[in-house]
């Protein structure tokens, strides 16, 4: 993304502050997985959106400073330069990179944080934090209260107080830009192929390791390396935990696959569930559920367009399936009774829906200011992936149904007039799930 993107968002956030306000923002530092072994280093979301600096230990500053044309002044502290470390670990862009390449109004050592911090926070009235792992939690009210406590008793004292920014920023990242839109689409498209070579590479007596295997080496194929949350690669009852993440178990014939995986593209997450037989034919009893499940979700997707009510989605869900395993004789009463107690949720248990963008399940609120469900605007991303789930525990089920889990997962773009299924290219009838599992 271009530097202009992350100065107009850095100038959105800042006109929704007071005067007088600092914004701290703390990236995230590198992990250790053992001895001199690092984990591969993600950045924090936040950080990221506001910066596109992608280095650990980092933390950036806006300050207010009426002295600037856009109302603040940017500043970046990073790991200085260093040639020993950068032979072993890569190039750092440094004090001057942070400006010349990331548009700082002025960067410093990391080292010089507190002081330079403490020297800005004389002037400023409100701070705005936003340290999503705590990293200055032991800190910050000392660096609140440094001025009053270090002032002469007869300076004037500075009480500044202290909101997280995620108040502010997490509504902003809500609505997809253009650009956002287009890696969620590029993220989706990876995971398409990737789904697709599971469907044609599961047989029984293969390993859930194998087929998540699969999924990494194809979505690699579009310069995804990683995924925006681990394989979820279920076989049979293992689909009956939601996150199940062994992905260690040999598949058997007459089982159901449920395979949740997305790639991440680019910072930007997809997050697509696909169910289907093992052996690629569903039994009649499979068929009935699985296709329960597929037409819940497209009551729900039909719904979805400007102004529609974010809840209403998982109603539209919870009702199609309640009337459906209702029929089927796994629920009992009259489905007035069913929706009232909710005892679908014996076989439903999730929500059907979240947020999508860099964050798996991103953030925002799903609630207005009144506290009502939120209604549904262009460029918002999300999933709807209603399931229902029947473990091996169940014994007062016939047989037939149970250590099954059936998910299907769609991302779906709010558009002017509707929607866009970005994920319907990933097959999801049983005509063209058995197809393309035959080799057809």
């Amino acid at each position: 993304m271009s530097r202009v993107l992350y100065q107009t968002r850095r100038k959105a956030l800042f006109e929704q502050l007071p005067e007088g306000s600092i914004v701290i923002l703390a990236g995230y530092q590198q992990k250790i997985r053992s001895k001199n072994i690092k984990y591969h280093f993600r950045q924090d979301n936040d950080f990221l959106y506001l910066t596109g600096f992608d280095e650990p230990d980092a933390v950036a500053l806006l300050c207010s400073d009426k002295s600037q044309d856009s109302g603040f002044n940017y500043s970046l502290f990073c790991r200085p330069k260093d040639k020993t470390q950068e032979v072993s670990f890569g190039e750092r862009a440094g004090v001057d990179g942070a400006i010349t390449d990331f548009n700082a109004d002025e960067a410093y050592d990391i080292a010089e944080l507190e002081t330079v911090l403490l020297s800005q926070l004389t002037t400023q009235k409100h701070i705005f934090i936003g340290d999503e792992l705590g990293r200055f939690s032991s800190q910050v009210i000392g660096w609140m209260n440094h001025q009053r406590n270090t002032a002469s008793f007869d300076t004037i004292k500075h009480h500044l107080s202290l909101t997280p920014l995620a108040k502010v920023l997490h509504p902003m990242r809500v609505i997809k830009s253009a650009d956002e839109i287009a890696k969620i689409k590029a993220a989706v498209k990876a995971s398409t192929d990737g789904h697709r070579a599971v469907m044609q590479a599961c047989k029984p007596g293969g390993n859930e390791a194998e087929l998540a295997a699969t999924f990494n080496f194809t979505i690699a194929k579009y310069g995804a390396t990683d995924v925006a949350y681990p394989n979820i690669v279920a076989s049979g009852n293992n689909a009956c935990c939601l996150h199940y993440q062994e992905n260690c178990c040999t598949i058997e014939d007459g089982q159901i696959l449920l395979i949740d995986a997305g790639a991440e593209l680019d910072h930007y997450a997809s997050d697509i569930t696909r169910s289907y037989p093992v052996n690629g034919k569903f039994t009649t009893k499979q068929e009935t559920i699985y296709q329960l499940v597929l037409s819940a979700l497209d009551a729900a997707i039909a719904q979805v367009k400007p102004g529609a009510s974010w809840n209403s989605l998982h109603e539209t869900c919870m009702e199609v399936m309640a009337k459906g395993l209702l029929e089927l004789g796994l629920l009992n009463g009259n489905i007035d009774e069913i929706m009232k107690n909710e005892t679908y949720k014996r076989f439903t248990v999730h929500k059907t829906g979240h947020w999508l963008g860099m964050d798996v399940h991103d953030v925002g609120p799903y609630h207005d200011a009144d506290g009502d469900w939120r209604k549904l605007e262009p460029g918002m991303v999300f999933t709807i992936e209603p399931g229902i789930y029947i473990p091996l525990s169940a014994t007062d089920v016939p047989e037939g149904y149970r250590g099954m889990g059936i998910r299907i997962e769609d991302d779906i773009l709010v558009t002017e007039n509707g929607f866009e299924n970005l994920s319907a290219s990933v097959p999801r009838t049983i005509t063209d799930i058995e197809s393309i599992m035959s080799g057809q």
